[in-house]
């Protein structure tokens, strides 16, 4: 399973308010969430992350529990988040809700192809190749349904 798109860097420690703040929580329009994604950060990033793959830092999605956040990243078009390690709460909110991520460390230059390889575990950007943790057939099995509820409609 292989995911592909251009890079939009950001740091380490990018907690779930960062991703979304919590004054966006009062509506469950996702629409809302993705035009307001990483507001307080850099108000200007929404509106470039479609088809985009977010290259960060540590610990991305530390912070609260909020599955909301990988929501408004998913809503707003993200293709995929590539981090040396996640928060484990947003990895598991992530996967949930079909937002591929990649356990990798690796440098990023903004606007860069990216493409990751979920099942052989690795990471492309530019011409430079890393390897990665590949996530486990379940968890892509997750993410090819569309997230968690149509995993576990075809289960049926």
């Amino acid at each position: 399973m292989r995911i592909r798109g251009r890079a939009v860097c950001l740091g380490a420690d990018v907690d779930t308010d960062q991703i979304i703040a919590g004054r966006y929580l009062r509506t469950k329009d996702r629409r809302v969430w993705a035009e307001h994604a990483f507001e307080d950060l850099d108000p200007t990033l929404a509106p470039r992350l479609s088809g985009a793959i977010i290259i960060a830092g540590k610990n991305f999605g530390c912070g609260s529990s909020r599955e909301q956040a990988a929501i408004a990243l998913k809503e707003a078009g993200v293709v995929g988040v590539v981090a040396p390690f996640f928060a484990r709460i947003f990895f598991r909110n992530a996967i949930n809700v079909g937002l591929a991520l990649i356990e990798c460390a690796c440098s990023c230059q903004v606007g860069v192809e990216v493409t990751a390889d979920l099942t052989e575990g690795w990471v492309q950007v530019g011409g430079e190749r890393i390897a990665a943790h590949p996530l486990s057939s379940r968890m892509r099995e997750i993410l090819q349904a569309g997230g968690l509820v149509e995993y576990g409609r075809l289960q049926r």
